[in-house]
């Protein structure tokens, strides 16, 4: 009797995975061929990470614009000798930091007349106000960088654990533990936790650094409300302000 080469007879390990696994095991591929809900989550974090880098860019661009803002105002305002010469002078300035001014002359229109030593703490708590409104304005947008980063990666641990139930799912249907059987699935299913962490670290980093953006943001028109308070307490000693009610 011919004997018959044994790898014909007892094929190898090697051969049957290869005969089982699939030859593309690129990103695409395992995303095609994970089960609808895994393909959700993918999708939603896909998602989740176009929106982070969507806010990176316009916020970058906002507070480029708006720092540059308040640097100019505060160089205006250190050559200004009275409120308004300040006032004619930020003109100049677009945007809502010059409200600064503003809201001072302002308040000294409406103190026209009255007499007392109020005008400096009125103006001060319009200003504080104003500081307040700026920074809640500048970091609209960036919660949900903190969302992203907090459940980026338990939405990709949720779709890695549903893959990994479908493949053991598919390992009992199958009847084998054979490993090429199983990596597919495991491979789809861990995708999607490599996807929620591509999406959180991101955010997590871009929203540390636009908490300090914003900070020095919100010193800068501090140090600005500091200069239109200096302006109103010299035009007071000078007996410049209240206005008379003339001017009002």
């Amino acid at each position: 009797m011919t004997s018959q080469p044994t790898d014909l007879l007892f094929p190898s390990t090697d051969a049957a995975a290869s005969a089982i696994l699939p030859h593309d095991l690129s990103p695409w591929a395992m995303f095609m061929g994970a089960d609808l809900i895994v393909q959700g989550v993918m999708v939603g974090l896909a998602l989740a990470s176009v929106a982070t880098w969507t806010v990176w860019l316009a916020k970058t661009l906002e507070l480029r614009q708006a720092r540059g803002r308040v640097r100019r105002l505060i160089a205006l305002l250190g050559q200004s000798r009275t409120l308004a010469d300040a006032t004619k002078r930020v003109s100049e300035v677009s945007g809502p930091e010059a409200q600064l001014v503003h809201a001072a002359m302002g308040e000294a229109r409406l103190s026209a007349g009255v007499h007392g030593d109020g005008l400096k703490e009125r103006v001060e708590a319009r200003l504080a106000r104003l500081e307040s409104a700026a920074g809640r304005r500048m970091a609209a947008g960036t919660g949900i960088l903190a969302t992203i980063g907090a459940v980026g990666p338990f939405v990709g641990l949720f779709g890695t654990v549903w893959g990994i139930m479908n493949s053991f799912i598919g390992i009992s249907r199958a009847q084998t533990t054979n490993l090429a059987v199983v990596a597919p699935g495991i491979a789809e299913a861990l995708l999607a936790t490599a996807i929620g962490l591509v999406a959180a670290i991101p955010a997590v980093v871009i929203y540390n650094a636009f908490s300090r953006s914003i900070g020095a943001y919100k010193a800068l028109m501090g140090d600005a409300a500091t200069e239109v308070l200096g302006i109103v307490s010299r035009d007071l000693d000078r007996r410049v302000l209240p206005l008379p009610e003339a001017a009002e």
